[in-house]
């Protein structure tokens, strides 16, 4: 998917970093982010006020709280099935320091991350007045995009896939 972006004119970091046997630490995960940020933002072809972030599962945990704590190095981000109730501080503690633009997806039958935790954190969002938009697909199960290891390419997965083109053209 990243190739997409890249095809399709963006500079977005997709942060994806889990496995059932090790997941690296917070303190980690920023480093490798400020490293990446810094290797991009040093080529002539990266415009550094444009770069995005992005991430599935675990990934949009990682968004929701480091588009938060970092708002220097993104300019704006696309959480796709995070967990904002996960971390210390977690991506509901950071709702009040978001200052960049968070497209949130997610699916209602979600059951690792239930959708009821994620319009809690839309609702922290608003009384923060933070800006972010909410894609809520009907039925859809975490890690919808995926199916057999492969990027769904049915509907849903298209619509999806264009709500985060959408929102990064309009706001990198």
């Amino acid at each position: 998917m990243v190739d997409q972006l890249a095809a399709e004119g963006f500079v977005v970091l997709a942060v994806g970093w889990q496995t059932f046997e090790q997941n690296p630490s917070d303190a980690t995960m920023e480093q490798l982010l400020r490293d990446s940020v810094a290797y991009l933002s040093a080529r002539e072809d990266v415009d550094a006020a444009r770069i995005g972030l992005t991430g599935f599962c675990a990934g949009g945990r990682y968004t929701m709280r480091y588009l938060a704590l970092l708002s220097d190095l993104f300019a704006a981000g696309v959480a796709w099935y995070g967990f904002p109730n996960d971390g210390d501080p977690s991506g509901m503690d950071l709702a009040g320091d978001l200052a960049d633009p968070l497209l949130i997806i997610h699916g209602t039958a979600d059951d690792p991350s239930p959708i009821g935790d994620i319009y809690e954190y839309a609702a922290a969002l608003d009384e923060a007045g933070a800006y972010f938009e909410l894609k809520v697909y009907y039925g859809e199960p975490h890690g919808f995009m995926l199916q057999g290891g492969q990027l769904r390419v049915d509907e849903v997965a298209q619509d999806a896939y264009q709500q985060m083109v959408s929102f990064f053209q309009r706001k990198l």
